[in-house]
C-alpha cells in the first residue's frame, strides 16, 4: 500500500471533509467499535435523544476501549444509559459531548482530563457522516443531501457494504477524470466527456453507450458524477431509469478505504413507488454494482500510480490531483490549489458536454464559497 506521503498530497495523512462511517439502520444503543482515519472510535445511538454519537474509543482512565467488549457486566447490562456510555472496565460514564459525567466509586471531583473527543456527525439519506478535519475546524460545507430523497416517486436505497479495499483513496478519486477507461472497462462508447473543478466539488459530465448499464441499441446513458469533497460521490444518471448512484469511500488506515455503494431510482412514470418498483430498483442497483465492480477489481490489484505516464486523451488527472490536495493541507492554502485547476477541462479529441447540461448542473449543484 502507498501512503499519502508517497503521493505527495500534503501536510495531513487523512483529508478534510464529510465521510460515511455507518448505515443509520445499523447504529443502535449497543456500542460498536469502528476504525477510520487510522484510529478507533465508539459509535452508538443515544436512548434519550435517538441521536448518533461518535467518540474517540479509549477511556482516559486506563485506556480501555469503550465499545469493543461483550463479556463485562457493564456491556451485558447495556453500556448506554440515556445518551451516555459507560466504560466496560471501571464503569466511568461519558456523555455525548465526550466529558465524563460519573465515576461510580469516587466521591471526589471528576478530573478535567476525564474526557474523550466527540465528533460532529450528521444522519442523511440513511447514512451516518462524520466531519473529519486535522485542524479541528467547523464544517466548510453541508453533508450531501438529495431533495429527491423526500419524493415518493424515488425508491430509497439499501447499501451495498463492500468492505475494506487496500488501495489509497487517491486511486479511487482518479476515476473522476479517467476518460479513457470507459471503453475498455465498461464497454462505453463515449460521445462527450468533460471535468469541472469548483471549490470542494469535482464534476464529471459524460454521455454515450454503456454495455453494462444500457442494453445494445438502448438510449444514451448521460451521467453527471460529482465528488462532494474528497469522499462522497453522487452521480445523476439518465437512461433506462432516472437514478442517482451513491459511492462513499472512507479512509481506514493510511493506504486503505472502506467502501459503500447504493442507488436511488425514480419510478418510470413518476408515480409513488410501489413494492414492485422497489424490486425493480434493487435489480437496477445490482446492475450498477456490477459496473462499479469493474472499477473495484482494477483498484484491488493495481500497483500505486504515484507518477502516471499520462498521454493526450487520458483526462485531467493532474488537475484533479492538484484539486484533491486542498483537503490534505491547511484550509488557509485552499486557494493556492484551486486557482490552478478551477474551470472546465475537456480531454483532447473528445467533445464537451452540451450547454444545456451545464445549465442544469448550475441549477442543481450546491453553491461553493471559495473564501
Amino acid at each position: 500500500m502507498a501512503s499519502s506521503k508517497d503521493y505527495n498530497l500534503g501536510e495531513f495523512t487523512f483529508p478534510r471533509g464529510w465521510f460515511m462511517v455507518a448505515e443509520s439502520a445499523k447504529v443502535t444503543d449497543k456500542p460498536q467499535g469502528v476504525r477510520f482515519f487510522g484510529q478507533e472510535f465508539a459509535l452508538y445511538r443515544g436512548k434519550d435523544s435517538g441521536k448518533v454519537v461518535l467518540l474517540d474509543a479509549y477511556c482516559p482512565h486506563m485506556g480501555t476501549h469503550l465499545a469493543r467488549n461483550s463479556t463485562s457486566y457493564v456491556a451485558q447490562d447495556g453500556a448506554v444509559e440515556g445518551d451516555s456510555i459507560r466504560c466496560p472496565y471501571h464503569a466511568w460514564r461519558f456523555g455525548p459531548d465526550g466529558k465524563c459525567n460519573q465515576i461510580p466509586y469516587s466521591s471526589g471531583p471528576i478530573p478535567p482530563a476525564a474526557k474523550v473527543r466527540s465528533w460532529p456527525v450528521v444522519e442523511s439519506m440513511g447514512a451516518v457522516f462524520v466531519w473529519h478535519d486535522a485542524e479541528g475546524g467547523a464544517p466548510e460545507w453541508d453533508a450531501p443531501f438529495l431533495q429527491e430523497w423526500n419524493d415518493p416517486a424515488w425508491t430509497h436505497w439499501t447499501f451495498d457494504d463492500l468492505g475494506r479495499v487496500d488501495v489509497h483513496p487517491q486511486e479511487i478519486v482518479d476515476n473522476i477524470t479517467d476518460a479513457a477507461h470507459f471503453g475498455p472497462v465498461h464497454g462505453s462508447r463515449t460521445q462527450f466527456f468533460e471535468n469541472e473543478f469548483r471549490g470542494h466539488l469535482a464534476i464529471q459530465r459524460m454521455g454515450g453507450g454503456h454495455r453494462t448499464l444500457i442494453a445494445e441499441g438502448g438510449p444514451m446513458l448521460v451521467t453527471e458524477a460529482v465528488y462532494h469533497g474528497p469522499s462522497i460521490l453522487i452521480t445523476r444518471m439518465s437512461g433506462l431509469y432516472d437514478s442517482y448512484i451513491f459511492i462513499a469511500h472512507t479512509p481506514v488506515d493510511d493506504g486503505s478505504a472502506y467502501v459503500w455503494h447504493a442507488l436511488l431510482v425514480r419510478t418510470s412514470d413518476g408515480s409513488p413507488a410501489t413494492a414492485q418498483d422497489n424490486i425493480a430498483a434493487r435489480q437496477y442497483q445490482d446492475v450498477a454494482l456490477a459496473a462499479f465492480a469493474q472499477d473495484f477489481e482494477v483498484w484491488k490489484h493495481k500497483r500505486p500510480c504515484l507518477q502516471g505516464l499520462f498521454v493526450q486523451g487520458d483526462g485531467a488527472f493532474l488537475k484533479q490531483r492538484v484539486w484533491y490536495k486542498q483537503f490534505y493541507n491547511p484550509r488557509a492554502r485552499k486557494q493556492e490549489y484551486l486557482k490552478q485547476v478551477e474551470g472546465i477541462h475537456v480531454p483532447r479529441g473528445m467533445e464537451a458536454a452540451p450547454e444545456e447540461m451545464r445549465e442544469q448542473s448550475e441549477a442543481s449543484l450546491p453553491m461553493v464559497a471559495n473564501g
